[in-house]
Order: C-alpha cells, then structure tokens, then sequence
C-alpha cells in the first residue's frame, strides 16, 4: 500500500523551485490588495468562454507515494483549444518581466494544466502566464502548447525533487503516531487535579470549545494540557498544538514538558520561535542580502537545512535552530517561521497569534481550523491583548519626517503636513485640558493616513537606502499600524488626545479586547486558558472571549493546605495612609524576618514605595542581608537576584520587589529557597487616564467599572506574589497580607481556598 501525502500546488512548486535570497525589497502593505484588484480585473473582462478560480485535484502514484496535490487555478479559457491561465501581478514594470521570469510561475501553471488533462483526457493544452502591471495594469502574456506526455514527464520531475523530504515527512509521521499511541502519562500517578484538567482538555478538543481553566500551582498545567493534546495529536483530532506564552520563564517550562515526553518514548517535532531581535547574527538587524550572508541565498541553503535538522533533532530551541543555522548559513529566525509550517509544536508568545501586526502571517484560517492553542498564565493577556489591539500616533514624528522631505518629496512633505495640521487641530480642541476623550472613530485621519501610505510607498519601492528611507519607513509602519487597528475600532474602542508641552498623542485604546479575542480563537478547533489565578473566573471568561457555552474547571491546590501559614495585618498601606504607618510597616517586616530566620520576598505596588520602605528597612537591620529590585533589569541581573535565594540559607535574606515585576510570578523557588512572602497592598494598578477609562466604559454597559479596572487585576497580582510560595508538596512557608482592605469581604472572596484558613494581626 503506497504512503499518503496531501500538498497543494503552491507548496510543493516553491519547495522544489524557490531560490535566492530573502527578498527585503520595500513591499507596501497595499500592494497586495492592488495585486488582487489587478488580478480581479483580468478575469472580469475575459469572455464567456474563461472560467476563474477553478478548484482543481488529482491523486499520482509514484515511487510507492500517493500524492494528493490540489489548488485553485485563476482561470481555464475553454474555447477550441484548452488554455490553463495563471495571472501574477507585477509593480516593477512589464519592462522587466521577461518569458522566463519566474520558473515556480511556469511550474503552478503546468502543474495546474496536467490535472486539467488528466482529468478530462485531453492529449494536449495550452499554458499561459498573464503579468498585470499594478499602476498602468498593462498587461504582458506568454504563451506556450505542451502534450501531456511533456506535462507528465515535468510533474514527475517535481516529485523527483521532492520525493527526499515526502520520505522524511513520512517516516515521521508514523513513528510520530505510533509513539503516541503508546505513550503514557509521564508520572506512576496523577496528583489531585491533574486527570481532571488533562479530561477536560481533551474533552474540549473533541468538542471544539473554549476551556477555562482555573488551575493551582503544583497540579501540573504544563503536562495537564500538553498531555491530551499530544495524544488528540496522534488520534488525527488535531494537526498542531501552538503553546503560547507570555515570558521567557514559561517557555522553557513548555520545552521542558515535551522533553519529559521524548524521555518516555514520544517523537515529536517541536519549534521555539524566538524574537528576531534577540537571535539575530548581525550587529544590526538587517534582512538584505547585501548586508547579511545569512540572507543572501537563504532559499538556496533552506530545503537542505530543515531536512537536516528534522533528520537528526526533535525539540527546535533556540540553540539548535542557531547551530543548524550557522551550519547551513541560513537567518535563524526565518528558519524557524518555515519550520513552523512542518512541525507538530509551537512555542511561542502570545503576540504570533493575537496581535494584528504580527501574527504568523504564513499560517492561512484553512491552516488554523484544525490546531490547538494552549494560552500558559492567561491572565496576562488581558493587558497585553490591549496593548495588541491599541494604536498610538504622535505628532512629533509626522514634523521630524516633514522636515527631512521638505526638499525630496513634495507628495510626502504635502501628506505629512496635513497630518501635522490634524494633529494641531486635536491640540487646539483640547483647550487647557491635558486630554480629551471621544467615543467616535477619528474618520477624517483615514484620508491622510492614505495619501501619506500611498505617498511613501512611491517613494520607498523607487529609493531603497537614500537618505531619510529608514526614518519614512519606520513611519510608514506606525501608519500602517494605526491603520490597521483603525479598521477594528467599534463600540469596544474609545479614541483620546494627550497633550504635554509640544507633543500631541493620539490613541485608539482597545478597552475591551474580548469580541476580537474570540474572533481569533474562532478560527482555531480549540483554545485552552489557564493560569493559576484566573479569579474571578466570570470576569477571565468573559473579557477572554468566552461564550457561554464554552467550558470552565476550577480546580483545588493538591498540596497540604497546613503547609503554608497565612496572616493578615490589618495595617493601612492606602496612599494617603503611608507616610504615617511607614514606620509599623517596617516593624512588621522586621519582626516577621527576625522571628523565622530564612529567604523572604517582599512584593510592593510601586518602586517609589519599595525604595521608601528599603531605605528605612536598611537603617534599622544594618546586619540583615537585603537585595532590591531595580527598574529594566538586564537577564544576567534578574538571575543574579534569584541566585541569592540558596537553598540552607543559614543567614536571612529579604530581597524586596514590586507586584506585576519579573519576580512575581515565573518563579520558582522551590524548598528552602524561599520561606515566606509578603505582600504589602492589595496590588491595585496606580489611578491613570487609561485606567479611569476603563471603569467608566465597564460602568457604562453596567458592569462594576472600578473592580474590572483596578481590584480584580490588582489582586491578581496579589495572587501570583503568593504563589511564589509552596511550589512542591514538601515545600513550607508563610504569606503575610498587609493591608485592612484583606479583610473586606469583596477582597476575600478572591482568596483561593488555600488562603482562607488565615489568622488576623492586629496592628497594636
């Protein structure tokens, strides 16, 4: 029986065809739509006799594979003689398209023609390559007659060169399943909590639902969620699982799962995508081929490289995506975008699924509708889907960049005036006012924003490395940017105006993100959110893009209860309260230090009050070990901080932080390492112009404003501070809550259930 592989036409001819390097030839972000619009109007004057966008299929047995390739030709002219038409569009001018412009052109097109022939037994045909020029849309036609025995012998000549990789891609494919077929759960048993999440997963899956997953430190989420997805994975239930992360932290506990996995037998590819920034060769990040020989032939160097390291390597990190990139001589980054498309996993952040502007753009809705994404610590995508779903202008840049054109382009300098007038104009509406708020999209920015695209793009894609391209192109993606967010805006936006000696802001500011939020995880066959405190759960439901279909499961710390002491000191830490109970406060931290030497953690709202507290803290403890948290901590600084926290500490030590910060939450301190924590306020974020907008659009469609903008993300950072504390089920220690507000009911309701057996301290 031969081996099954499904490939559309585009995927295996650029595969076996593409060539050259990394093509960082400026592209605006209209000239796509151009390109279809061109495209459209080709089809749209041919005759009766042309039929457009014709679904084609064929099944060939060769060298024991049966390739089902399929793809959508533009068009069939069905008159006396068949004619296969492939349109591409072109903004370089006709003038340099010549016969032999493109083979992967060439190529779709007979490819195309062979499934035309074969399935309606013709002998011969007619392949044409139409090019449109976008701006005149002038058009250029080469065409040419082959027999399908020419056909036949070209197509074969494809799966030639992809019959290598469709071995591979084979070989893996069953060993993948049969692993997972006899794969079982990594520990001898569950721990209480984990079966049940690892079902409802599943269940999910098979439901094709949302799951929200309130699930405690120690239960497992990683394996909980990874676990059932591999399994949904080998069942054919799903075709990839995409594990999606906020931090640094949570990726390698991701990476760290599946190497559990592979211990136990399983095979499975599984890619790290990592910032391009940050795995960069180069001094700077530069993708031409005249600057970095890692760009220069990529696709010459990349269809030997993804089968070299699919061959020998199974978990795709950083580190071996570098090393087979040097090898191969390839950009690490590109490398790993392609190998995403081949792989069974993804690791990666949040913003290659949600963000707008950034999403993994190679992965269409149709390559969607059959994975998995598991959201780790979901709780931080609701501010970081805000800032995705927000966009900024300010009125600085448009007269930095009016300045440079001012004597280069009088279209730009004409555009970038107006939008420097619009921006005066949005200054002078402000009055004496630092701000101004509107309900209604900024309609009449679109028109500028326009001409200054369409402007910019002229002169970008006629004048790459003159001076001032790299000042007009970061602007022209700001631009794009805020255009883009712009065609999101409804109900759920408001606009503002911010204005600070010169500068004027203009913001479209997502205030809720759940309606687009669930738009994109409709397109996905499941979603899994889970986080140890999604509390409340309602509220994360609902403003994560919930239905009320969709499945939730709150699950119970699997860890002895008596094994974490917890106070609350009923002490004010209020603004107005502070400069007077400053003092109790570091008494309190004092004694609590004193009295039960170890390793603490003290999580503050703001650095300002921190350094206060410290600065007494230090006078007063002159022989205690203290450490601080300073603001943009470089990694090495971060690891330094935790490396003090030592298992056996024979001395005390009091690292002091602030609640939201690095140290909050990721970390794990397990054992010894950390003895107590103490939380100093009920976390709520400072009082703000986006956070009072916030509460009043919450308000506004009757729903309690201050609690979604301040109480519950306040105590949610509460939360993950004291969830620092008792990481494994040997693990001791003590959380102290300093505030009177700790003991308001609408606080306590929030409390997980191991954090209801606390006793008060009176603040004496």
């Amino acid at each position: 029986m031969s081996d099954f592989i499904k490939i559309s036409v585009r995927a295996l001819v650029e595969f076996v065809l593409r060539s050259g390097s990394i093509d960082t030839t400026f592209k605006g972000s209209s000239v796509l739509l151009e390109g279809i619009k061109a495209h459209q109007k080709v089809q749209k004057k041919q005759d009766k006799t042309y039929k457009k966008e014709v679904q084609l299929k064929t099944i060939i047995d060769y060298k024991s594979y049966c390739f089902h390739i399929e793809g959508r030709c533009d068009g069939i002219i069905a008159a006396d003689e068949i004619t296969i038409d492939e349109i591409k569009s072109t903004s370089k001018g006709l003038e340099h398209v010549e016969e032999n412009h493109n083979p992967v052109h060439w190529a779709q097109a007979k490819l195309y023609g062979y499934m035309y022939g074969k399935e309606n037994n013709l002998e011969q045909l007619y392949i044409q390559l139409t090019y449109v020029d976008i701006d005149t849309e002038e058009e250029k036609i080469f065409k040419k007659r082959f027999t399908m025995c020419e056909l036949e012998t070209f197509i074969y000549h494809l799966l030639d060169g992809y019959i290598e990789f469709a071995s591979l891609k084979v070989e893996l494919f069953n060993k993948r399943n049969r692993s997972i077929k006899e794969l079982e759960f990594p520990f001898e048993k569950y721990r209480k909590g984990q079966r049940e999440l690892a079902v409802a997963v599943y269940r999910s899956i098979l439901d094709e639902k949302r799951l929200f997953a309130k699930a405690p430190t120690g239960i497992g989420k990683t394996i909980s969620t990874v676990f059932p997805s591999v399994k949904a994975l080998g069942e054919g239930k799903i075709d990839k699982i995409i594990y999606l992360t906020a931090k640094t932290i949570t990726r390698t506990v991701a990476e760290e799962t599946f190497s559990i996995l592979r211990e136990k037998g399983l095979n499975i590819k599984v890619v790290t995508i990592t910032a391009k920034e940050k795995v960069c060769f180069k001094d700077e990040v530069n993708c031409s081929k005249d600057y970095c020989e890692y760009a220069h032939g990529y696709f010459d160097r990349l269809n030997g490289a993804m089968i070299d390291i699919l061959k020998n390597e199974d978990q795709l990190n950083r580190f071996i995506i570098e090393s087979y990139a040097i090898k191969h001589k390839i950009c690490p980054f590109e490398f790993s975008l392609d190998l995403a498309l081949l792989v069974d996993g993804i690791i990666c952040d949040y913003n290659y699924v949600f963000d707008p502007r950034a999403s993994l753009k190679r992965f269409t809705d149709e390559n969607k509708k059959n994975n998995i994404i598991l959201i780790d610590e979901a709780h931080n995508l609701v501010d970081r889907a805000r800032d995705m779903f927000s966009g900024t202008l300010f009125k600085s840049i448009f007269l930095d960049v009016k300045r440079v054109f001012k004597a280069k382009d009088k279209e730009i300098y004409k555009s970038l005036n107006k939008l420097n007038s619009f921006m005066l104009k949005l200054k002078k509406e402000c009055n004496e006012a630092p701000f101004i708020m509107n309900k209604d999209k900024p309609k009449e920015i679109s028109v500028f924003l326009n001409h200054f695209v369409s402007a910019a793009e002229r002169w970008l894609t006629r004048n790459p490395k003159k001076e001032g391209y790299n000042e007009l192109l970061d602007l022209y993606f700001e631009c794009t940017s805020f255009a883009k967010i712009l065609q999101l805006y409804d109900e759920r936006f408001i606009t503002y105006v911010e204005k600070d000696n010169k500068e004027v802001t203009l913001k479209l500011f997502c205030l809720d993100p759940s309606f687009l939020l669930h738009e994109i995880t409709r397109n996905y066959k499941a979603s899994v959110f889970f986080s140890a405190t999604l509390i409340p759960l309602a509220y994360f439901k609902e403003i994560l893009g919930g239905d009320n279909d969709d499945y939730t499961i709150v699950l119970k710390s699997p860890f002895n209860r008596d094994h974490l002491k917890i106070y609350i000191s009923d002490l004010s830490t209020r603004y107005k309260d502070r400069e007077g109970t400053s003092s109790y406060l570091v008494e309190k931290i004092s004694k609590i230090a004193n009295k039960n030497p170890g390793n603490y953690l003290v999580f503050f709202p703001s650095y300002k009050y921190m350094n206060q507290i410290y600065e007494m803290f230090i006078g007063e403890n002159i022989n205690m070990n203290t450490i601080i948290q300073s603001a943009n901590m470089l990694e090495e600084e971060r690891e330094d901080f935790l490396a003090q926290f030592k298992e056996n500490n024979k001395d005390t030590l009091v690292g002091f932080a602030v609640l939201g910060g690095v140290f909050s939450e990721g970390v794990d301190l397990k054992g010894d390492r950390l003895n107590g924590v103490i939380v100093v306020g009920v976390g709520l974020p400072q009082i703000c112009l986006e956070r009072n907008i916030i509460k009043d659009y919450y308000c506004s469609i009757d729903k309690s404003g201050y609690d979604y903008a301040y109480v519950y993300p306040g105590m949610n950072k509460v939360l993950q501070a004291g969830g620092r504390l008792i990481r494994t089920e040997h693990d001791r220690g003590i959380l102290v809550l300093i505030d009177d507000r700790f003991l308001y009911k609408k606080y306590q309701a929030m409390f997980p259930d191991e954090w209801k057996h606390f006793e008060v301290i009176k603040n004496n």
